[in-house]
């Protein structure tokens, strides 16, 4: 099979009515799309990722902010479900402008945020995410199969390369609205707020009314699937059976443990990287340097491993070294990774996040392409799956538990049961944290010698320690010693 999918193209090319004249302006029309759906995804993302980030340290009133993330993640996970069918009747470009505009909303109702505004513009944020990504898989696959067939060209190297522009220059928001709100953000006296927000917030609303305003100059994709037009005016129960026929695939059922692992990675480096790597070699200061690392390599990887995407075994060795990568940065912290001063400990963690990014790059840029070629004609169903169960691999874990040492001063009496692992007297500290950076539980008060595994096993056992218990289903990542 190998040897087939290589050689030759999945789809027959068909030649340009009219001569070799006519294969250039469909060649520029669809790079054109490509080029405007990137550049509009960086806009609305730049800002929206940088806004998303910020909203558990300027929207602090009440929990405002980390309450309506995760409200907005909730209805985020529930209208993926029925996102294909949506993006079936509303076609992927009107799903794509639809899309941008729950993010404009959201990024408005910052500006005035209270339960009234926030609240309701969570939830209608979280339906048109789940519409914008399974439109952006439909369309970027659609625009590069036309490119293919119109020009003679094998149509896996295009969807490759086609993902691998796209995610390259989607990657770059990391870098780009964390250096606006390092820019214009700052403490205000006496460290208990911001000053700027304001100012920075309006920037993001001007970047998303440029993105939405580049998605409407996108090109109508029309689906030679759907040339019937009475697929339309089938029932909505035949749509929703529809989306989940991708399950009945035994491929999509094999590539759904990959496609939750690659949400999980991506859990990782937004709680576990930043706070128990980052954070104790650079300091907090230092997260935004290393979270910019990490984007650039992603951006890059994104690019290259688009280029070298040709077809399934293509996809199949470049998976490979997402995953080696991966897995030597685990290794390495399981088994090699220690605590260091000087040069080389600030090096480590940032050479550990460039690793980390390549291998995110490599997932995102691949699992879409595979999507779309094995799901060709089924495209809004085979891209809906691939948020739900990204989603839900995230959205079973509620935060990460573990435990740090703090200094104290003890009397001297004392001092033996609070000695900590360097011979110093310290606090056992057991936290409990969100996946937005916010804390959400912390119990202090015991020695430096007490194992976390007790500490644990007493906070959870004890009423009065009021400790937020999980609901059903869901979970707190811990490492081996809980």
């Amino acid at each position: 099979m190998g040897s087939i999918e290589e050689a030759s193209p999945l789809v027959p090319a068909i030649s340009a009515a009219g001569g070799g004249g006519g294969a250039s302006p469909a060649k520029k029309s669809r790079t054109r799309d490509l080029h405007i759906l990137s550049f509009a995804f960086l806009f609305v993302f730049s800002a929206y990722g940088a806004a998303q980030n910020l909203e558990s340290t300027v929207n602090t009133e009440g929990d405002l902010g980390t309450i309506s993330l995760g409200i907005l993640y909730l209805s985020f996970t529930l209208f993926s479900i029925v996102a294909s069918p949506i993006v079936t009747s509303l076609g992927s470009k009107n799903s794509l402008v639809l899309g941008t505009s729950g993010y404009l909303l959201f990024i408005a109702a910052n500006l005035k945020p209270s339960w009234y505004t926030m609240v309701p513009a969570s939830v209608y944020l979280g339906f048109t995410a789940s519409i914008i990504w399974v439109g952006e898989g439909t369309y970027l696959t659609s625009a590069a199969l036309s490119h293919a067939e119109n020009n003679n060209l094998h149509e896996g190297t295009v969807i490759g390369n086609f993902n691998g522009e796209f995610w390259g220059m989607f990657a770059a928001h990391q870098v780009i609205g964390n250096l606006m709100s390092l820019a214009l953000l700052r403490d205000t006296e006496g460290g208990e707020g911001v000053s700027g927000k304001n100012l920075l917030f309006t920037l993001f609303l001007i970047f998303m009314i440029i993105g939405i305003i580049m998605m409407c100059f996108l090109s109508k994709r029309e689906e030679k699937l759907n040339e019937n037009k009475t697929v339309y005016k089938t029932e909505i129960k035949s749509l929703i059976k529809s989306s989940f026929s991708p399950l009945l695939d035994k491929r999509m059922l094999l590539i759904i443990p990959l496609i939750s692992y690659s949400g999980l990675q991506q859990a990782f480096v937004w709680a576990e990287y930043t706070k128990e790597i980052v954070t104790p070699a650079i300091g907090i200061s230092g997260v935004g340097g290393a979270m910019a690392v990490y984007g650039i390599a992603d951006a890059i990887c994104s690019l290259i491993a688009g280029r070298f995407t040709t077809g399934l075994n293509s996809i199949t060795y470049i998976v490979s070294i997402g995953v080696f990568l991966q897995s030597f940065v685990l290794l390495w912290l399981l088994f090699g990774y220690k605590l260091t001063g000087g040069l080389m400990g600030i090096l480590k963690p940032l050479f550990m996040g460039a690793i980390w990014g390549v291998g995110d790059g490599i997932f995102n840029t691949q699992l879409s392409a595979f999507l779309g070629l094995i799901f060709k004609n089924n495209k809004e169903a085979a891209f809906a799956q691939f948020k739900v169960w990204q989603c839900a691999a995230i959205a079973k874990y509620i935060g990460a538990i573990d435990g740090t040492h703090i200094s104290a001063r003890i009397p001297i009496a004392d001092q033996v049961r609070y000695r900590g692992k360097r011979s110093s007297q310290t606090q056992n500290i057991m936290c409990a944290c969100a996946f937005n950076m916010c804390f959400t539980f912390v119990m202090t008060g015991w020695e430096g010698t007490a194992n976390d595994s007790r500490i644990f096993l007493e906070t959870i056992t004890k009423s009065s320690n009021s400790f937020p218990l999980p609901p059903p289903g869901k979970y707190y990542l811990v490492d081996r010693i809980y």
